[in-house]
């Protein structure tokens, strides 16, 4: 098999899920994957790097991407702008590389409007008491805001019907091993080995009698 463009793979779940975690391990498990880069008109924080952490631009700068429809996808969150360059997104499967998006349901289908092709995951723990259990242990927040993830999460079970797969994590090490072979299944698709079919196919037409 010839093809050696990267698949974009957009990654939502509900907060608590573990995405972040699956996200680490999956970049330290195989070296196939790079993590999208949104840009922002936030200011840096201590320790975050230009090109690394965010591509980090003014509002000017980022309303022009926007009218050039340089961005996947964009939203004003808290009075900044957040987005996916549409360039780094694409040298990066130029490059071979399978390209992860961490995003909300909203941006999720506007990537796959405009990138059809794009593979949408629904990550969720095994049941939702699970998921409840997970907030609250982590101790990160209190009672109140946890009730207000879990409710939130009530809103994103009505969107996950448009995902093309949705993924169970119970064990990590098993969430990500399916995971991999849900990207690498996808790379063998017959509409992504267009240009190897049709070499095939000319080769083969020599054969005929």
């Amino acid at each position: 098999m010839s093809n050696s463009k990267g698949i974009l793979v957009v990654l939502s779940g509900f907060s608590g899920a573990g995405k972040g975690t699956v996200v680490k391990r999956l970049m330290e498990s195989y070296d196939t994957y790079a993590l999208s880069i949104s840009a922002t008109t936030r200011q840096p924080r201590v320790g975050e790097e230009e090109g690394k952490s965010y591509f980090f631009k003014t509002v000017e700068e980022f309303e022009k991407m926007i009218e050039e429809d340089k961005l996947l996808e964009y939203a004003n969150y808290v009075g900044n702008y957040y987005g996916t360059p549409a360039d780094y997104v694409n040298n990066m499967l130029k490059s071979g590389k399978n390209v992860l998006l961490e995003i909300e349901i909203q941006g999720a289908m506007k990537i796959k409007e405009k990138n059809p092709d794009a593979v949408l995951v629904f990550l969720t723990p095994p049941t939702a008491d699970e998921l409840k259990n997970r907030l609250t242990n982590r101790g990160t927040e209190d009672l109140a805001t946890v009730e207000k993830r879990l409710s939130r999460a009530g809103e994103e079970s009505n969107g996950i019907e448009n995902y093309d797969y949705i993924l169970v994590n119970d064990d990590l090490d098993t969430c990500v091993k399916e995971f991999n072979e849900i990207v690498v299944s996808e790379k063998k698709k017959t509409f992504r080995n267009r240009e190897f079919i049709s070499e095939i196919q000319n080769e083969v037409s020599k054969f005929k009698k």
